[in-house]
């Protein structure tokens, strides 16, 4: 069996080497000149490392990333509503890594050409359609030449992201990504460590949030740490268009950004201002995803990843996901015993539900939705935090989503 897939981000890369984990070829097209380790940084969840780790990358995460030992919500004041292990430290047989996005798909990347080959990745090939067959299908590309490729296998799976050539030739009326309303920055900057050193805060709702976590530690004499934060404000309510095409790589503006900071977050950890100042180039993306879709398999085609599922980029859940396909995906085509459409119809029909509901959780906020619901009650602060909300009260929340998210210590360590 032979498969094509579209699109060498993470979910492209972890697809081609969870198939060719289960013995089965695949080539990765990307329509970028080279697979730069470019963004910023993501975490990326336990049951989505147990994946990696079983094809044996859990060493070369531990080289390039941070395990994450403890999340801490907490309000624009800075006091905390709710605080708790992760990963190991959790009890969980695998880690949670903090970590810079292009460092895991240099990983990936690294990876990949090391099993499939060095040409098993083609870069400056972009898809403009596929062509389900009968037991087969087309992908079509446009080279960097101007030139058209036909690249045929047993299946296509499109992992080109929100923006999706493939998924669009099948729903053709989708429009733009569904923007909130909310602006994201991000930027990462050398810094003193905080809290235990691999602690993560996310303060502030879905209004106004900081996020600070470190996601390197590169063992520097002075001790900084490659500091990752981001800043999420609200400029619309998302009846009107987003005021720019999202795109990860879009560069922000210090003059847009700093009145979202000034006077809005008092936090002991670090001075997110001096923080930001010190940063060079960060970026700039409207939160955005897509309603979800009754279907992503059309014969021997397939989506994957934010071509399938993208969502909000809360409660660290989207290269995770992609991941948890890939690996589903490999499954189903390794024990399909050569009915290519069956294993793809097998594949939707377990992931598609399980994202959906983790898309819709996280327009509400998913887990950090415990700081909007103390914030609506006490939007000036606390004294004490059973006065306004009870733990059990918030462990529905931050637990019911682990679950549905299917990361809780019971389904990791199963």
């Amino acid at each position: 069996m032979k498969v094509v897939v579209v699109g060498g981000g993470i979910g492209g890369l972890a697809a081609a080497l969870m198939l060719h984990d289960r013995g089965i070829e695949a080539e990765v097209y990307e329509r970028s000149e080279e697979i730069r380790e470019l963004g910023v940084g993501i975490n990326t969840l336990p049951h989505a490392i147990r994946e990696l780790a079983n094809i044996g990358l859990l060493d070369a995460l531990d080289q390039v990333a941070i395990r994450t030992h403890e999340l801490i919500y907490q309000n624009r004041q800075g006091q905390t509503i709710w605080q708790e292990l992760r990963g190991t430290d959790a009890g969980l047989d695998m880690p949670q890594f903090s970590i810079h996005r292009g460092r895991l798909q240099g990983v990936l990347r690294d990876a990949v050409i090391d099993r499939l080959g060095p040409d098993a990745i083609r870069t400056g090939h972009a898809c403009t359609g596929v062509r389900p067959g009968d037991g087969s299908a087309t992908a079509v590309f446009q080279t960097a030449e101007r030139e058209e490729l036909l690249a045929e296998g047993d299946a296509v799976i499109a992992c080109d992201g929100i923006h999706s050539v493939v998924r669009k030739q099948f729903y053709r009326n989708q429009g733009d990504p569904k923007w909130n309303g909310i602006m994201l920055w991000r930027g990462a900057c050398l810094w003193e460590p905080f809290g235990t050193g691999r602690s993560m805060v996310i303060a502030g709702g879905m209004d106004a949030k900081l996020v600070l976590y470190p996601i390197a530690n590169d063992n520097r004499a002075d001790g900084k740490v490659l500091m990752n934060w981001a800043v999420a404000a609200k400029m619309g309510d998302g009846s009107t268009p987003m005021p720019r095409r999202e795109d990860w790589n879009r560069e922000g503006l210090m003059s847009e950004l700093l009145p979202f900071v000034e006077d809005t977050f008092t936090l002991d950890v670090l001075d997110p201002l001096a923080l930001i100042r010190e940063t060079g180039t960060f970026y700039e993306y409207p939160m955005c995803d897509r309603d979800p879709v009754e279907q992503w398999t059309f014969g021997t085609v397939t989506l994957l990843g934010d071509a399938a599922h993208p969502m909000y980029p809360v409660g660290s859940n989207g290269a995770s996901q992609a991941i948890l396909d890939a690996r589903c995906l490999a499954d189903k085509l390794a024990d399909c015993g050569g009915d290519t459409s069956a294993a793809l119809l097998a594949y939707e029909a377990d992931r598609l539900p399980a994202t959906s509901e983790i898309v819709r959780q996280n327009r509400g906020g998913g887990p950090e939705r415990v700081i909007d619901l103390v914030n609506q009650r006490a939007p000036d602060g606390f004294d004490t935090l059973e006065d306004v909300a009870g733990h059990e009260e918030l462990e529905a929340v931050v637990r019911g989503y682990q679950k549905t998210a299917g990361f809780d210590k019971a389904s990791v360590n199963r």
